[in-house]
């Protein structure tokens, strides 16, 4: 039966028990308002550890903008029913005291590839976001960790600084969940209206068709400027970025020959998506 724990004593008097016992824990890492994609990281987590942890926190510290924090869907109790359909053994769910108590002044910060794109257009995000995955892997003391590809650039964070600080966690990224039509599944979609649903898709279908030119040969910033033109004839007022980068340093890419990802930030109606795949 699934435990909700909500301090770090009580999580690590229920995994040291756990490991005493020479079993591999696994943990997924998230902030709530779970979804099929979420809820496959939780099998990938079952089918390679022996005991599963989700921790489901609101990180205030990754948000450079207040009314995305107060705007983020807060859904504990249909969450929670989620994860224990799904056989987990524990929800840890903090409160911001239990993460960031009084005094707390240390921050985790990941040169070279938290730099470009969402780095930009976001400052302060992945110094929020290292400095708390940090803190849950040392409060798990989970063996793997399980994280999405959709937020490519932030998967590279977290295996920089899990190699740079000698953190012993496996990391493990899974393949990103989409709807039937290709959107990738993420918490943002239900703020989209029924116009904006229904031309949200056109992201990956564009980045799907840049892929296949490049691939094809084609020059890269002919390609890339083509694919924002397409972007915004589809209806996306903003784009961001639509960038061909290495896969792991995610450095300007100019040619196909080495991993490489296109990775793309655009806004639909009010709402920011984000997207990648490889090419």
């Amino acid at each position: 039966m699934m435990q909700i724990l909500r301090t770090v004593a009580e999580l690590r008097t229920r995994v040291r028990g756990w490991k005493a016992d020479g079993r591999q824990v696994g943990v997924v890492p998230t902030m709530g308002a779970l979804h099929e994609g979420h809820l496959s990281l939780v099998r990938a987590a079952k089918r390679g550890c022996d005991r599963v942890i989700v921790t489901v926190f609101v990180n205030p510290t990754q948000f450079n903008n207040p009314e995305d924090l107060a705007k983020y869907p807060r859904t504990e109790a249909a969450d929670a029913a989620l994860l224990a359909e799904e056989g987990v053994d524990v929800l840890f769910a903090p409160g911001p005291d239990e993460v960031y108590p009084a005094g707390f002044a240390s921050q985790v910060i990941v040169n070279g590839v938290s730099a470009p794109l969402e780095g930009e257009r976001r400052p302060g995000h992945f110094e929020g976001v290292a400095t708390v995955v940090t803190k849950l892997f040392g409060m798990t003391q989970a063996d793997r960790a399980y994280f999405g590809q959709k937020d490519w650039q932030q998967l590279q964070v977290v295996k920089r600084l899990v190699a740079d600080l000698n953190i012993s966690v496996e990391v493990v990224g899974c393949e990103t969940i989409r709807e039937p039509d290709g959107l990738a599944m993420s918490s943002r979609n239900v703020r989209l209206d029924p116009l904006s649903r229904a031309q949200a898709p056109a992201l990956h279908r564009i980045l799907q068709k840049t892929a296949q030119a490049l691939r094809g040969g084609a020059e890269v910033a002919p390609v890339l400027a083509q694919a924002v033109a397409d972007l915004r004839l589809a209806g996306f007022s903003d784009v961001d970025y639509l960038e061909l980068r290495t896969a792991a340093m995610l450095e300007p890419a100019t040619s196909v020959a080495q991993p490489a990802r296109l990775l793309v930030a655009a806004t639909i109606g009010d709402v920011r998506l984000i997207d990648n795949i490889p090419v």
